[in-house]
């Protein structure tokens, strides 16, 4: 599994589209900061003059308006359209790629001239040229609703040195500092909220408008807008190492990871341009041989009809459009998608097989109960506990500082080991303390009389000095979203596995509360290896979502890994195809559906185009089709093809 974000983002300070990468179909629309009128010019220009030329053809008859003069008149009305395409046909042939579409219109048009249709001639480059400044609007026009996301970060921040507000670039800010964050403005580092509490718009991460309160320690993060009063936050975390700064570089690089269907038709456009060429000669020279009453313009006529149709401009660049849509729509809705192949491979997924703490519940224990045995004293053995959990970045450690206390660091701890799916081991004066599951006191051989099976919390065992100390029983709530996440899978037809570290009561407890279809408890990081192995076995497409370290392999073993954001390790994040920032399980089905709705607009422009151009191709060969039939087999199926991909720009998926 690729892991796009091993390559650096390549900054582009133009607005460009790309046909294809080495396809013979490359070329940019470079919009910079020109107006429509201003783009449009060229073609108002052209289309002025072929209406006044088509008016003297026909309607007023003029004696001057003949040979020479005519020719010149069409001339000057296809130069403003017609001179940038040759010049790329040109260019393209300079650099070995002679069957450009840029190739089929210039030899097309031409011809058109060479056999006195200037009218045409101008008609089709006129319109070709319209589409194209179409296309790159609109392909901008994508591109900049991923680009909106690229410029969340500002570029300077205000710290606070002695008692004094100073204004420094962003990225000059050191791990420590204090920065001042006054209402309207944006956080541009992550960091820790020295404020007793303060109101942020978080929108521009997760893509929730509802503000998020935060309290005096509270991790903020890097792109956050403060609402209400200021506020000082403490950065914790370098600028180039911030979750958005992350963010930017998943979404910039996310474009440059292609979907099978867009490297197929790149692949065949490649392929299919040739072809088309040597069948327009083909159509032109060889009826010489079986007509009787052959005539060489006739048949120039229609071959040039058949390049016209044949432009393949219509699926190389709707295409790609519609991925950029499908991205598009996904980062609005705070879901990152690394690349579009993974929007196609999530729209054909059955199975979302999940993680429990962190991914369905809100992954916030609190300590319900602590049981410890009389010959321990319960205090001394808390301290211990906490000390050693200090150790470990799970939720389960936190819960046991906020009820155990400050950490007591006079504690001798050595030989700190962490056993993945059991807990902790240490060694305290000596002496062997053990912090985890129940399976990690049976690995050790510990002796206890707790009948653990029936108790529906998540089990803390201690043992101390190769004795059972007790117990501490901490429980998590399920997300709020998270029933609704189940049932939404269950209508796309999707089964919801859940596969946890946690104790079997506790993981069967909460799959019936959300009608998860199977769920399996104490399992090791190999365990659910295997248990997706397993379903993959079946042919059967598998989403994982997780939230922690130890779900990384899990995630690059799944057709598609899916990274809860928020609360997620780093390695999860960088291992998954598609991270959901804002950790609400809700997002699941959302993106499933964005791939199913990018796939079908995709398939939609693939079929329209092909039809379309099929029956026109063999109007065209039969001399039944006219230039004006030409113009819109190839703008006028890349014009709605292009309306259709836009459209997953404006759908709702909440």
């Amino acid at each position: 599994m690729e892991e796009c974000c091993s390559t650096k983002p390549k900054k582009k300070e133009q607005h460009t589209h790309d046909h294809s990468e080495g396809d013979g179909h490359d070329h940019s629309h470079d919009t910079g900061d020109k107006t429509p009128f201003q783009m449009f010019l060229p073609a108002i220009i052209s289309f002025l003059l072929l209406l006044i030329g088509i008016a003297l053809d026909n309607y007023i008859k003029t004696e001057w308006f003949t040979d020479w003069v005519r020719l010149v008149w069409y001339l000057a009305a296809y130069i403003p359209v017609g001179f940038p395409v040759l010049k790329e046909a040109y260019e393209s042939i300079v650099h070995g790629d002679v069957f450009s579409e840029f190739f089929l219109m210039g030899i097309a048009t031409v011809g058109a001239f060479a056999i006195g249709e200037y009218p045409e001639g101008v008609a089709v480059m006129l319109f070709y040229s319209v589409g194209e400044v179409f296309q790159g609007m609109a392909v901008s026009r994508a591109k900049g609703n991923i680009k909106a996301l690229l410029d969340q970060r500002p570029d300077e921040v205000t710290v606070i040195e002695g008692s004094q507000p100073k204004t420094i670039k962003a990225k000059e800010t050191k791990i420590g500092d204090i920065i001042q964050l006054k209402p309207g403005e944006k956080l541009a580092l992550d960091g820790e909220l020295m404020t007793e509490s303060a109101s942020f718009n978080t929108a521009a991460l997760t893509g929730e408008s509802k503000p998020d309160t935060k309290t005096k320690g509270e991790v903020v993060l890097a792109g956050m807008i403060n609402m209400n009063s200021i506020a000082l936050v403490k950065v914790n975390t370098a600028y180039e190492d911030s979750k958005l700064s992350k963010i930017l570089e998943l979404v910039q690089n996310a474009t440059a990871q292609k979907a099978p269907t867009e490297l197929f038709i790149r692949k065949f456009a490649k392929v299919y341009t040739p072809i088309v060429v040597f069948l327009a000669i083909g159509i032109c020279l060889l009826p010489y041989f079986f007509v009787n009453d052959y005539q060489f313009r006739d048949w120039l006529y229609r071959a040039l009809i058949f390049l016209v149709i044949s432009c393949p401009c219509a699926l190389v660049i709707s295409i790609p459009l519609g991925y950029f849509g499908g991205i598009g729509a996904a980062s609005r809705n705070g879901i990152l998608f690394k690349g579009s192949n993974f929007l196609d491979s999530i729209a054909e997924i059955k199975n979302v097989v999940m993680d429990k703490t962190g991914t369905m519940t809100e992954g916030v224990f609190k300590v319900q109960e602590v049981n410890i045995q009389p010959e321990f004293n319960k205090d001394d053995i808390l301290k211990l506990v906490n000390a050693l959990e200090s150790k470990s970045t799970h939720p389960v450690a936190t819960a046991i500082h906020n009820y155990a206390g400050d950490i007591d660091h006079t504690i001798p701890l050595e030989n700190v080991e962490e056993l993945a799916g059991h807990g902790l081991k240490a060694s305290v004066n000596g002496k062997e303390l053990l912090v985890g599951n129940f399976k990690l006191m049976d690995k050790f051989n510990i002796s206890y009389d707790t009948n653990h099976a029936n108790i529906v919390y998540t089990l803390i065992a201690v043992a101390y000095d190769k004795k059972f100390a007790g117990y501490i029983t901490i429980a998590d709530s399920i997300k709020s979203d998270a029933k609704e996440t189940v049932d939404n899978l269950h209508r796309m037809g999707v089964k919801a596995t859940m596969l946890s570290g946690d104790k079997s009561t506790v993981v069967r407890y909460v799959a019936d509360q959300l009608g998860i279809d199977n769920a399996f408890g104490d399992l090791l990081p190999e365990d659910k290896v295997n248990k997706v192995k397993e379903i993959k076995a079946k042919n059967q497409t598998v989403a994982f979502v997780g939230d922690g370290v130890n779900d990384a392999p899990v995630v690059a073993l799944s057709d598609v890994g899916i990274a809860m954001g928020g609360l997620g390790s780093d390695a999860t994040i960088e291992t998954a195809d598609v991270v959901i920032q804002d950790d609400k399980p809700s997002k699941i089905p959302m993106a499933i559906n964005i791939g199913k709705q990018t796939k079908k607009i995709v398939w939609q422009n693939i079929v329209l185009a092909f039809v379309v151009k099929a029956v026109v191709l063999a109007l065209g060969a039969g001399g039944l089709a006219t230039m004006w039939e030409a113009v819109f087999a190839d703008v006028g199926v890349a014009m709605l093809a292009i309306l259709n991909a836009v459209r997953i720009q404006r759908m709702k998926f909440n």
